[in-house]
C-alpha cells in the first residue's frame, strides 16, 4: 500500500482538511483518480460552473478587438450597449438553511460573500453566479472547522442550479427591479470525531498531556490545531527553546466511520537554560527597576510562558509602548545557554485626554486629564485631573466639579505592592444633598496573584454637606421642653420649641416657629480605613474593554471615625460594608454563537453601614439606588425614603442604611462593530427606623425600584460607546418617564 497525500497551501483559521490545517491522508493506492479520493470525502463533487455561450461570446469579442484590427474594434464598441445592460447590478436575497446549531449559523452567515457583501458591493448577473460558485468553498471550510467534514453545499438562483446554462441569461433578462432569490442549501452530514490520538517523536508525559485531546470527542479543526500548539508550548516550557511541531498535523479519515484519526510531528531537540538578560531602548527608564520587576534569573530553565510573564509585566508599567523578546539564532546559543533581549519602545513622557458622558439624570460630565508616566524614572505617575459636573441632569441642583491628583509609586517597600497618593476637591448639588468636600488619602495596593489584590489604606475627608430632612418628636424632651419638631440638617440634630420665644435659641440655631427650618451646613471631619480585596477572572486590564467571560468581585469595608462634626453625635464611629459581583457568560461556550456576540452580562451589589442610625450618618455615607450604576430608568439616588409628611410628597431623599440591587443584561454584537443590549436593574434602599418615629408619620423604611431597557453599542478599539434608553416600571412622582444615559465602556 502507497500512503497519498493531498496538501494545499495554508489558508485562514477556518480551514478545510488540508485547508483547515490538516495534512489528511488515506491508505489508497497510488493509482486510484483524485475524483474517488474526494468521493470519499464528499458525497458528490463540487459542482463548477460552466463556460456559458454568452460569457464566452463576449470574451472572444474583446480579444478579436485586441487582434484584428481597428474594423472589428468598432463592431466591439457597437455591442457596448448590450454588455453594459448585461454588467447591471442584480439585486438579490440570500437564504441559508440552518444546520440546527446557532454558532455554525453564525458562522456560515459571517463568511458568506453572499450575504456580507449583498449590499455593499453590486454584482451583475455573471458576478452574482461567480460569487455563489466561491461561497461553495467558503461555507465547506466553516462547515470542516467544526467537524462536518462530509458535509455537502448547493446553491440554487431562482430554483436553478449554479450549473445551468441558461441561468445567466435568464438572470439578464430579469428585471432590474426584481430580487433573484439565492437559496443556499446544506446537508452538514455526520460530525467527524476524534479516534486515534499520537505524536511522533521523543515526547515527555507532561508535553502530551498538554495536547488536551480525547478519543470521541468531536474532530474540530481549531481544536486539533490548538492541540498542537500547546505540545509545542509544553516543550519550550521545559526547556526545548527551538523544539518544533509539525504544522499542520497528518489527519487520516476513515473510509467507513466518521472518525478521524490524528498524528502530531513533534522534534524536542536540546534543552537550554536562560543566560544574560538584555534592555534594548531605554532613555528614562531605569534598567535597574526594570530588572527588579523581572522574575527571570540567568540560570534557570528557559521557558517561553516565563518570557511572556516577564514581557506582560514590563508592559502593564505603562511606560512603554511595545516590548518584544529577541531571542538569538538557535546556531548561535552555545553551550546550552540561552540570552534574552527585551526591545522596547518608551511611551511619550505626558499625555493629555479628553474625557465626557452624559445622562439625563446627572447631565454632562466633561473634562481633562494630565499624566506624568515616569515622574522619576522608576515608572511612577502622576495624574492630575479637572472635571465640570452635573450639567443639565434632573437630579442635580447646579452645576459642580471635581478637582484632583493622584500619584502612584509602584515597588513601594515590596515588589509588586504600589503606594497611592490622593487629593480631591469636590463640589456637587445633587437633588439629595449639596456637598463642598475635600479629601487626602494614602493606600497600599498589592497584587497577590494573577486574579487577586488587596488595598489599605487612611482617608481624611473635611466636608459641609447641607441636606433638609425633618422628622415627628413630639415626645422628645429638649432642654426639658418638649419640643414640637426636630429638624435634621445634614446629620445634625436641631430641635425647635414654639412654647418658647420665636427668637429663642435651641442648640444655637434661631428659627421662627411659624416658618419650616431653613437649611444649613453641617461640618464633618472623618478618618476612615478603606480596606479592600478585588477578584478579576475576566483577563481585561483596561475596565472600558468589553468583558466576555469571567467574574469581577470586590468586596471593601471602611471603618470611620467622625472626629468633630456639628452634629449631636459627634465622634461617632461607623462601619461601611459593600460587595460587588459581576460575571459574564459567553453563549460560545454552547456553541450557539460566535465568540464575544452574545454575552450574558450578570451583576448584583449588597451594602450596609452599621454602629450608626440613618440620621447619624453623614448623608454622603448613607446608601440610595438610582442611576447607571444600580437601577437605570430611575434618577440618581431617587431610589430612597424620602422626607416630608405622608399626604405631600417628599423633596429630599433620605439615604438608607443597606442598599441591595442586581441587573441582568443581554450583550449581542450585531453586526461588525455594532451591538445592542437589553436589561433590567431592581434595587432597594432599606432603613431602620428613625429616632422616635415609630408610628412612621414622616417616613418610610424601604424604598425599591424595577427598571428595563435597551440600547446599542459601537464597539471602538478602546471599549464600546453605549447609550442606553431605560424605563422605570413604576415612576416615582415627579420622576422623569424615562432615562437616557450614553459613555464610555459597558455599563459593568
Amino acid at each position: 500500500m502507497i500512503v497519498t497525500e493531498i496538501r494545499e497551501p495554508r489558508r485562514s483559521p477556518l480551514q478545510f482538511f488540508a485547508g483547515l490545517g490538516l495534512s489528511i491522508k488515506t491508505a489508497r493506492p497510488a493509482d486510484a483518480p483524485l475524483a474517488e479520493l474526494r468521493s470519499s470525502l464528499w458525497p458528490e463533487p463540487l459542482p463548477r460552473v460552466r463556460a456559458f455561450p454568452a460569457a464566452r461570446r463576449r470574451h472572444t469579442t474583446w480579444v478579436c478587438a485586441l487582434r484584428c484590427g481597428p474594423a472589428l474594434l468598432l463592431a466591439s464598441l457597437l455591442l457596448a450597449g448590450p454588455i453594459a445592460r448585461a454588467a447591471d447590478p442584480q439585486p438579490y436575497a440570500v437564504h441559508i438553511s440552518s444546520t440546527g446549531n446557532g454558532a455554525l449559523n453564525a458562522a456560515l452567515n459571517a463568511t458568506s460573500q453572499l450575504v456580507s457583501l449583498r449590499k455593499t458591493a453590486s454584482v451583475g448577473p455573471f458576478a452574482l453566479v461567480d460569487r455563489a460558485q466561491q461561497d461553495i468553498g467558503r461555507l465547506q471550510v466553516v462547515l470542516g472547522s467544526f467537524g462536518y467534514y462530509r458535509a455537502h453545499i448547493s446553491i440554487r438562483i431562482d430554483s436553478h442550479p449554479l450549473d445551468d446554462p441558461d441561468l445567466p441569461d435568464l438572470l439578464q433578462a430579469m428585471s432590474a427591479k426584481k430580487q433573484a432569490m439565492v437559496d443556499v442549501a446544506i446537508d452538514d452530514g455526520a460530525l467527524f470525531h476524534l479516534g486515534r490520538i499520537s505524536v511522533q517523536g521523543s515526547v515527555s508525559a507532561g508535553a502530551l498531556a498538554a495536547l488536551k485531546l480525547k478519543s470521541g470527542a468531536p474532530a474540530v479543526a481549531a481544536d486539533i490545531l490548538a492541540a498542537g500548539q500547546r505540545l509545542l508550548t509544553a516543550l519550550e516550557d521545559e526547556g526545548h527553546a527551538y523544539a518544533t511541531v509539525a504544522e499542520p498535523p497528518d489527519a487520516y479519515p476513515s473510509p467507513t466511520e466518521p472518525v478521524l484519526d490524528v498524528t502530531f510531528m513533534a522534534d524536542p531537540g536540546p534543552t537550554y537554560v536562560l543566560g544574560a538578560i538584555h534592555f534594548e531602548g531605554l532613555k528614562r527608564v531605569h534598567e535597574a527597576f526594570l530588572r527588579s520587576q523581572l522574575e527571570l534569573r540567568a540560570g534557570q530553565p528557559y521557558g517561553p510562558t516565563a518570557v511572556e510573564t516577564a514581557r506582560t509585566t514590563l508592559l502593564a508599567l505603562g511606560v512603554f509602548d511595545s516590548v518584544t523578546v529577541r531571542l538569538p539564532p538557535e546556531d548561535q546559543a552555545q553551550n546550552g545557554v540561552l540570552p534574552v533581549t527585551f526591545v522596547v519602545v518608551e511611551s511619550k513622557l505626558h499625555a493629555v485626554g479628553l474625557n465626557g458622558e452624559y445622562s439625563s439624570d446627572l447631565g454632562v460630565i466633561a473634562g481633562a486629564s494630565w499624566t506624568n508616566r515616569d515622574l522619576f524614572g522608576n515608572a511612577e505617575q502622576l495624574m492630575l485631573h479637572a472635571n465640570v459636573i452635573n450639567v443639565g441632569g434632573t437630579a442635580s441642583k447646579g452645576v459642580g466639579y471635581d478637582i484632583g491628583g493622584q500619584l502612584n509609586k509602584p515597588d513601594f517597600l515590596a515588589h509588586s505592592q504600589t503606594l497611592q497618593l490622593t487629593a480631591e476637591a469636590l463640589q456637587q448639588y445633587l437633588l439629595a444633598y449639596t456637598q463642598v468636600e475635600g479629601t487626602v488619602g494614602a493606600s497600599l495596593s498589592r497584587q497577590l496573584s494573577r486574579f487577586w489584590k488587596v488595598s489599605l489604606g487612611l482617608n481624611l475627608e473635611q466636608e459641609k454637606i447641607t441636606q433638609s430632612e425633618m422628622v415627628d418628636l413630639t415626645e422628645a424632651v429638649v432642654n426639658d421642653t418638649p419640643p414640637a419638631q426636630l429638624v435634621q440638617i445634614g446629620g445634625c440634630t436641631e430641635a425647635y420649641n414654639p412654647a418658647l420665644p420665636s427668637e429663642a435659641q435651641v442648640k444655637g440655631v434661631v428659627e421662627f416657629v411659624d416658618k419650616p427650618p431653613l437649611p444649613v451646613g453641617c461640618h464633618f471631619t472623618l478618618l476612615g480605613i478603606p480596606v479592600s480585596a478585588r477578584y478579576d477572572s475576566t483577563g481585561l486590564t483596561n475596565p472600558l474593554l468589553d468583558p466576555t467571560h469571567g467574574l469581577r468581585l470586590s468586596l471593601s469595608l471602611q471603618p470611620t471615625e467622625s472626629l468633630s462634626s456639628s452634629s449631636v453625635s459627634s465622634h461617632s464611629k461607623f462601619l461601611i460594608l459593600q460587595g460587588n459581583l459581576s460575571t459574564y457568560f459567553d453563549f460560545a461556550s454552547l456553541r450557539w454563537s460566535q465568540p464575544g456576540q452574545s454575552v450574558l452580562a450578570l451583576r448584583a451589589i449588597a451594602g450596609e453601614a452599621n454602629g450608626a442610625a440613618q440620621f447619624s450618618l453623614p448623608p454622603d455615607q448613607r446608601f440610595y439606588a438610582g442611576g447607571s450604576a444600580t437601577v437605570r430608568g430611575y434618577a440618581y439616588q431617587s431610589i430612597s425614603p424620602w422626607f416630608g409628611p405622608p399626604e405631600a410628597a417628599g423633596e429630599y431623599p433620605e439615604g438608607g442604611t443597606g442598599l441591595a440591587a442586581a441587573t441582568v443584561e443581554l450583550r449581542e454584537r450585531v453586526w461588525r462593530n455594532f451591538g445592542l443590549a437589553a436589561f433590567m436593574d431592581a434595587g432597594e434602599v432599606t432603613t431602620k427606623p428613625p429616632l422616635l418615629n415609630a408610628s412612621g408619620h414622616f417616613g418610610t423604611d424601604y424604598a425599591y425600584g424595577v427598571g428595563y431597557g435597551i440600547g446599542p453599542r459601537y464597539y471602538t478599539p478602546i471599549g464600546p460607546i453605549r447609550v442606553d434608553i431605560a424605563f422605570p416600571l413604576e415612576a416615582l412622582p415627579n420622576e422623569s418617564s424615562f432615562e437616557v444615559y450614553i459613555g464610555l465602556g459597558q455599563a459593568f
